[in-house]
């Protein structure tokens, strides 16, 4: 079950590394991914029986913007451990919300998929040291030739990482600071300090180029900051532990608890993307090739690390390298939103949809997600009056009810929902206008898109 494997937080897990690697594949449906066709782009690297190596199957999907000439980095979005989170990582390049966020700085999006089986060893990817930074970085090159853009091999990561995806994310930080433009790291950090409880997890060291890196410990309330006891209670103690080591030497490091959740992503889309928008907007070079520029701190705002409420910096009351450190006044007042409620505003409405075509009575168009709040439905109208919402129902057993729907590990679920619609109703052989208007999460409309049924 999805719930239970999540628990590999800290990959406390039956190591299976000693079974023939055949075993170790996983069985479908873990291995059933929507179709890789352009602008989306995969490659599959098998298991290594090298002791150095990845000792698991690997797929990496990425999406590649249209019209982007040359590229300026890659968001990665890294799912959890166990076979439950790594089913979420086959869909993770095809999610319109986080699509919206790559192609604003005309990056890819990636999305990795580990065949890691029911109760083997986590930390057999969730630690980059294990082979996985080899992998990454090897996709990087063969996504790069495969899609056109070899600058992919070069350009700088955005990181967003799920239970053991924060760990492997938070570990890439440490191993490549100057790569990483930030990281966001959802109930998974790694360790900075050996634990003798825990030895076969191997302790990071935190070079001093780390500490320029933005990075967000975001965790559910019920995963022992409220809630003491129970499966994820140990993921506080251990972001509370990675946070005051990076923050206690000025490292530029934020904690977002979620009062509403535990283990599961909940609605941290909607703070994880801004978040990382605004520090792309601050840290990637205008010409694709150049160094990160440093992260801006003259407008960063404090708060207590599980309090409510911040304040610009020079106001800050209390010790400042022990204070939650957001990177300016508009991520400070929605993680203030955030940390009260998850119900995070929106002003603006989304993009309107694009090229709707009408073949018989069939719909089909091209759409954007709103950056703020992602899409929710579409709005089917013909001749000036409602026929449907698309979906009928929007779902999210996790959060709020997106087009998508989404995985434990926030990735959309599978059968994709298609930009599509059959008009079951419509009369033969009359001619209709059609429109289709894009509703994001919060409720907000798009203008339509128009088209005549000829």
């Amino acid at each position: 079950m999805i719930h239970r494997t999540a628990s590999a937080l800290w990959c406390i897990a039956v190591v299976l590394s000693a079974l023939p690697v055949t075993i170790l594949a996983q069985q479908p449906p873990y291995d059933v991914f929507p179709p890789a066709d352009p602008p989306y782009y995969r490659v599959r690297y098998e298991a290594s029986v090298q002791t150095d190596e990845l000792s698991f199957p690997v797929n990496y999907t990425i999406w590649i913007p249209k019209d982007v000439k040359v590229l300026r980095g890659v968001v990665v979005h890294q799912h959890g451990c166990g076979e439950g989170s790594c089913k979420s990582g086959l869909t993770g390049a095809f999610d319109l919300h986080w699509q919206a966020l790559a192609k604003n700085h005309d990056c890819a999006l990636l999305a990795p998929a580990y065949e890691q089986p029911e109760m083997a060893d986590c930390q057999k990817w969730c630690d980059p040291r294990n082979g996985s930074d080899a992998a990454f970085q090897k996709c990087l090159v063969d996504l790069g030739a495969k899609s056109g853009h070899p600058e992919l091999a070069k350009v700088p990561w955005a990181l967003w990482g799920h239970s053991g995806g924060g760990h492997w994310a938070g570990g890439m930080v440490l191993l490549h600071p100057d790569r990483v433009a930030a990281a966001w790291l959802r109930s998974g950090v790694p360790l900075l300090t050996p634990n003798p409880e825990r030895p076969a997890i191997k302790a990071h060291s935190l070079p001093t180029a780390a500490l320029k890196v933005p990075m967000m410990c975001n965790l559910g309330t019920k995963e022992g900051v409220t809630v003491k006891d129970g499966q994820f209670a140990s993921v506080w103690p251990a972001n509370e532990a990675f946070f005051g080591e990076v923050r206690g030497k000025g490292g530029l490091i934020g904690v977002a608890v979620d009062p509403l959740s535990s283990h599961e992503c909940g609605n941290q889309r909607y703070l994880a993307i801004p978040w990382l928008d605004a520090c792309l907007n601050a840290r990637l070079p205008k010409v694709s090739g150049q160094p990160l520029h440093p992260m801006p701190t003259d407008s960063a705002w404090l708060a207590d690390v599980t309090g409510s409420k911040a304040v610009p910096a020079a106001t800050f009351a209390g010790e400042l390298l022990q204070a939650t450190w957001l990177p300016n006044e508009a991520i400070a007042r929605a993680w203030m939103q955030y940390v009260k409620d998850t119900d995070l505003s929106d002003t603006t409405p989304p993009p309107a949809p694009t090229n709707l075509r009408v073949s018989g009575n069939e719909l089909s168009w091209e759409a954007e997600a709103d950056l703020e709040s992602g899409l929710a439905r579409f709005i089917i109208e013909r001749d000036g009056q409602f026929v449907a919402n698309h979906p009928e129902q929007s779902k999210n057993q996790f959060g709020r009810p997106i087009f998508q729907n989404l995985q434990y590990s926030d990735t959309p679920t599978q059968p994709l929902v298609p930009l599509r619609f059959t008009d079951s109703k419509a009369e033969p052989g009359k001619n209709h206008t059609y429109r289709v208007i894009a509703v994001n999460a919060v409720g907000l409309k798009s203008t339509p898109a128009e088209s005549a049924h000829k």
